[in-house]
Parts: C-alpha cells; structure tokens; sequence
C-alpha cells in the first residue's frame, strides 16, 4: 500500500493475506463483545449502524449489508454508477442514502437500499476521501489529497462541499498530515486526527475545530498513534483506534486497540478491545444508533 493509501481510504481490491479472515465485532458498553460474522471469502471494512438496526460494510470493491447479531451473512447492495468502493462511506441522516468514496477519487450518494449513484465533487485534481456528514445532512467532511504530490508522502487537509455538490471550503488544522474529519451530533464541531500537534513525523494524535474554522485544540496526548475518532449518536462517548508507537498512516495487519471514551475526558479510556487490524478496523462511525455499543473489525490469521 503505498503512502496515499495509507493515508486515505483503502483500495476496492484489498484482500485476505494467506490464512487470514474479516471477524466483525459489536462492542456493547454494558456487555461482553461478540462475534457477528466472520469471513473468508471477503475482507470486510469499516461498519456503519444504521437507524433501521443493520450494520453497513464494504468489501471487494462493494457494499454489504447484516444484522448486527451472532452468525449473520453478508447481503450486497446492488449500486450502479460509480467505480470500485473504499472504505470511506457515510450514512446519511435521512435513513434512506450513503454517502461513498470511490477508488476514482471522488465522492458518490446513493440509495442504501440500492440504485444508481450520483457524483458530489468536481474534477478539481484532488482526491477526496469521505468521513463525515453534518447532521443536517447538508455539507460532507472529507480528506482532500494531491493528485500529483511529486514523490512525496502526500498530505491531507480538511475539506467541505455540499451534499448537493459545489465549491469547497477548507479549515486550516496546521502543517502535518490530516485525516478522519468528522462532525459532533450537535454539529458544532469535527474531530479528527492530525500530526501537526507534535514534531516527531507522522505521529497522529485526536484534535478537533470548530466549523467555522476556529477553536483548533488538541483532545489526547498520547504515546500512540491516534486515529479515527468517532463520537456516538447521544455525544456522551467517542471510539478510536490507537497504533503502535512510531507508526506511520494506518496500515493494515498491526496490533492495535479499539479505545472508547467519555466525551467529557478523551484521556481516560472506558474500554478498550486489542485486536490484530488496523486499517479497516474503524475507519468510520460504528456506533449503534442508541449509543450502547460499537462495531469493529479484526483481521486474525492463523499464524
């Protein structure tokens, strides 16, 4: 995987290492975690819950849906129009679309029952990269990353469009790489996880700004490699996934943990899940829509 890979969305085609599987996960905060489904035939990414119960995943360049209980299968939703699917997809608000992130670079909604997607950007010589959507449903959070970077490892800065399409709007969250923006519930803020809060070279740590742009703090110190962060539907907890110290990007096939926390102290952890993952483990909101627990992914092997 090259650096704009890791530093984005997955490719479509990603698939299992000799001896590997997809385990998908649900986290609840009262309970013991268990198993939904697991997959050898698919590698399965990044879970969205969606209000009818169902969980939303990607997998071979497509979306499948199932149920979020023991022994569930996947189920594919047929979308016509739009290129191999990454792991950057977002449902929208309204219950009946999913904003999604195509291996072209460009950012597609579509019915989540299925049907034919409709382009958002524009051929502006970037690649986007979806993580979030205000909760109005009106303007789309991405990862903006140059389509020709030169050689160098490409850094990513925060964008807003239109749901509808339209001009972008940019928030400035200092030098270093930027990833995973996502809006709060009250939809005051985005978080999301950044290297411009320390000096030492790709070292993501949580931060958040307002949506007019002001108010840029950083949320975690850590000795890790923060990504990702995901506040649940009531705003009371947030989900992350910490990686190793000295990592780079989010690769695929590291230890990591999965790291639930109140919103009201993003340092002391609630919970945390070690699993062996990393890239595809929670790229994007997994939080059941009552708050009460959080879908995952693993990526175990037999060695």
């Amino acid at each position: 995987m090259d650096a704009a890979q890791q530093s984005a969305g997955s490719s479509g085609g990603r698939r299992h290492a000799p001896g590997q599987w997809s385990t998908v996960w649900v986290a609840p905060l009262s309970g013991e975690p268990f198993v939904v489904t697991e997959s050898t035939e698919i590698l399965v990414e990044a879970p969205n819950w969606s209000d009818d119960g169902r969980l939303v995943v990607n997998g071979g360049g497509r979306l499948w849906s199932l149920p979020p209980t023991h022994g569930a299968g996947l189920t594919p939703i047929e979308i016509d129009g739009v290129s191999r699917l990454n792991n950057d997809h977002v449902l929208a608000p309204n219950g009946d679309d999913v904003f999604l992130t195509s291996d072209d670079g460009h950012l597609y909604v579509a019915p989540l029952s299925g049907g034919r997607a409709r382009r958002i950007t524009s051929d502006d010589r970037v690649r986007h990269y979806l993580h979030g959507v205000s909760p109005d449903g009106g303007t789309l959070a991405f990862v903006e990353i140059p389509c020709d970077h030169h050689g160098r490892d490409p850094e990513g800065r925060l964008g807003l469009v239109p749901a509808a399409g339209g001009e972008v709007r940019h928030l400035d969250t200092g030098d270093g790489h930027l990833d995973g923006p996502e809006f709060t519930p009250d939809g005051e803020w985005i978080v999301f996880n950044s290297d411009a809060f320390t000096t030492e070279p790709g070292h993501a740590q949580l931060g958040r700004i307002r949506v007019d742009g002001t108010g840029l703090e950083r949320l975690v110190e850590s000795d890790t490699v923060d990504w990702f962060p995901h506040v649940s539907p009531d705003g009371r907890f947030a989900s992350y996934v910490s990686f190793p110290p000295g990592t780079i990007g989010h690769p695929a096939d590291v230890p990591v943990v999965v790291t639930v926390v109140s919103t009201d102290d993003w340092s002391s952890p609630i919970q945390t899940y070690a699993v062996f993952g990393g890239q595809g483990t929670l790229n994007v909101n997994s939080w059941s829509p009552d708050s009460d627990a959080l879908a995952f992914v693993e990526y175990p092997t037999r060695e």
